[in-house]
């Protein structure tokens, strides 16, 4: 359960299994919910935002890439999971490596890239980190989630959210405008300011603008609809899910832990 000023880092133990007295049985939930207290969940931000509309562009790049979408779009949500467990390693201190002992990559090229656009962009701006992958949850808005980064530039706290898709999505808006609501409930100092630390960008260095922070294949897309507004649309989709989820609970399925041939 999740509660106001609770970080509960390891989200697989507190979200997915969950043993039973004597051990002999797992239940897995379903990791698109979260419990927030006894007999109420709230379905994750990216499990709302899911049944937002796919533009035109998606539709065509579905059309030409066909029977191959998936694999495609398997391949960059590993991508991005590694980015991000390699970035949560380095705040907390730990020395990443491209090679393993073997001298053979752990990363692809494309990854590690990324992994060094996000180091530039901490060297260069040194904010301070307030949290790293927090678990949060909004009761106005009913729905939970886990924010990349809280952190502090120049006096100003900065709620941001790392990506490392070709394009900027209309939902990334949505996503930082919940995520900024549940973080104003839970915890007391409120988000100055939001945006996405986007790591495939077709910037080619710095900006000559002086509040613009970006570098090299890398950029900080703030927020510039009012928060309001991004929250107003939240709740139109958000009614469109429960059409289809009017229980708003997980789908548990129950495994033993081990197996003998009978008879």
């Amino acid at each position: 359960m999740i509660e106001k000023n609770e970080n509960v880092k390891d989200k697989r133990v507190q979200r997915l299994i969950h043993p039973d007295s004597t051990a002999r049985q797992i239940t897995l939930q379903d990791s698109r919910y979260y419990q927030r207290k006894e007999g109420l969940y709230y379905p994750s931000v990216t499990t709302v935002l899911s049944y937002f509309p796919k533009d035109k562009f998606f539709e065509t790049w579905l059309k030409e890439v066909g029977t191959n979408a998936d694999i495609i779009m398997r391949r960059a949500g590993e991508e991005g999971t590694q980015v991000h467990t390699a970035v949560e390693a380095y705040l907390k201190g730990e020395e990443v490596h491209w090679l393993n002992e073997w001298g053979t990559t752990k990363y692809s090229l494309k990854v590690w890239q990324m992994i060094l656009k996000f180091v530039e962009f901490w060297e260069t701006y040194k904010p301070t980190l307030v949290e790293s992958e927090v678990h949060i949850f909004s009761d106005e808005l009913m729905i939970a989630g886990t924010a990349d980064l809280i952190v502090e530039i120049e006096g100003e706290l900065w709620l941001l959210d790392i990506k490392t898709s070709n394009a900027i999505h209309d939902t990334f808006d949505l996503q930082l405008a919940c995520y900024a609501t549940g973080w104003n409930e839970c915890f007391d100092r409120p988000i100055d300011r939001m945006g996405i630390l986007w790591l495939k960008a077709m910037t080619r260095g710095e900006s000559k603008k002086a509040d613009k922070m970006q570098g090299k294949g890398w950029e900080i897309k703030e927020t510039t609809e009012p928060l309001e507004e991004n929250k107003r649309i939240f709740k139109h989709l958000y009614e469109i899910f429960k059409i289809k989820h009017p229980e708003l609970k997980p789908h548990t399925e129950i495994l033993p832990t081990s197996i003998k041939l009978k008879g």
